[in-house]
């Protein structure tokens, strides 16, 4: 279909409001879809989208955003996914559509299965819904194009990216009307802080459940997701750092070889190139493998820790007195902060301390890839609404 067709009948769908019933109904039931066991067993992240998108929590987003100014949708809304994180398009479109707007999305051919699962749930879920949400929310599929995501850039609202800085610059050199505006989520990295004592006094059952968690929050997408962590933070004195760190390997490993991860021998060679140029450097003071899905790298000093990403398994890690020695350590680029043994306390001294320096986040083990309607600092529903201003 040509892009001005698709245009045209997005913009001539129908109108929407702020939480309209017809799209809470819609989302409720793709999101019922998706915790259907067939699915969310083969693909557990399909799980996490369709607890997201209970009406329970699509309520809780509607009544967040009540206030003393009236909220209305932006108008159309053109969403740029990564290819690398499947899942992340439904948030934003989700969102996006939950507040009234009509969007289109852009998938990449090289999106991956579960994209392609997504989609085929959508559509089915089709079957039942109003017709303004067909009329109203689409997804297109095409490659980079030029004048595609030009032409889709003049006409919307709102333009969303989601991608590394380079997408953001090239997604960028289209104009967009005078009145619309940029949302860009561009390259972010993450790291993990532990408490070396709190991970010595944990039981045996608490280790093994942080464990698992830390594996979910690394492994699930290759390690690539932005709120990932690539670096481990121990927090302690050297001794209690050695003795933690090593047991926290140990059940790493072996969670890891339990739930069948495995590193080809192509991405064990890259593994090998990246940590091995952090020791040529001077970054590494040490590295150890476990096999082909884990790498340890002891770095030289915190400060050399590496935002770029090393290779699916690979961590860096490093050893600080306390957590408040992370605050000259962060960096814009910073995003989420997975933590084990520090209290609430703790953390909002450090998040006051770093005064918007970097991280958006701060979340236990096992939350790293938990979506937020905050995201990066930015409250997306909000976001997705403008406000209109009433006196009597």
């Amino acid at each position: 279909m040509p892009v001005d067709d698709l245009l045209d009948q997005v913009t001539a769908g129908g109108r929407l409001s702020v939480g309209d019933e017809r799209i809470r109904d819609f989302l409720s039931a793709f999101g019922r879809r998706l915790l259907r066991p067939t699915l969310s067993r083969r693909h557990p992240e399909l799980g996490s989208l369709g607890f997201f998108l209970r009406r329970s929590e699509l309520q809780r987003t509607i009544e967040g955003l009540r206030g003393e100014h009236v909220r209305v949708p932006r108008g159309l809304v053109f969403h740029i996914p990564p290819a690398n994180v499947d899942t992340i398009f439904v948030y934003s479109w989700a969102l996006s559509a939950l507040v009234g707007n009509r969007n289109v999305v852009r998938l990449s051919p090289r999106a991956g299965t579960v994209a392609a699962t997504i989609v085929k749930t959508l559509q089915e879920t089709l079957d039942d819904a109003d017709p303004i949400v067909a009329a109203t929310q689409r997804i297109v599929c095409y490659d980079r194009s030029e004048s595609i995501t030009a032409t889709l850039s003049t006409a919307c609202d709102l333009r969303v990216i989601w991608g590394g800085d380079r997408t953001v610059d090239e997604v960028r050199k289209h104009p967009l009307p005078p009145y619309a505006r940029d949302l860009a989520f561009p390259d972010r990295s993450s790291f993990a802080a532990v408490r070396a004592t709190a991970w010595l006094c944990a039981p045996q059952a608490t280790r093994q459940t942080v464990t698992e968690g830390f594996v979910n929050d690394s492994y699930w997408f290759d390690q690539a997701a932005c709120s990932s962590p690539r670096t481990v933070y121990w927090v302690g004195s050297r001794a209690d750092c050695h003795a933690a760190r090593a047991d926290f390997t140990t059940h790493l490993s072996h969670t890891v070889t339990e739930r069948g991860w495995a590193v080809d021998a192509a991405m064990a060679v890259e593994k090998r190139v990246s940590t091995y140029g952090l020791a040529a450097d001077g970054s590494a003071g040490a590295i150890d493998f476990h096999g082909n899905a884990l790498a340890n790298v002891t770095l030289a000093t915190a400060v050399a820790a590496p935002r770029r990403w090393l290779g699916t398994g690979t961590f860096a890690h490093a050893r600080l007195d306390s957590l408040t020695e992370l605050v000259p350590l962060v960096g814009r680029r910073d995003q989420t902060m997975t933590h084990f043994g520090f209290p609430r306390a703790e953390l909002l001294e450090l998040a006051r301390a770093l005064a918007g320096r970097g991280v958006d986040r701060m979340v236990p083990f096992g939350d790293a890839l938990s979506f937020h309607r905050v995201w990066d600092g930015v409250d997306l529903a909000s976001e997705f609404t403008r406000l209109v201003t009433v006196s009597a």
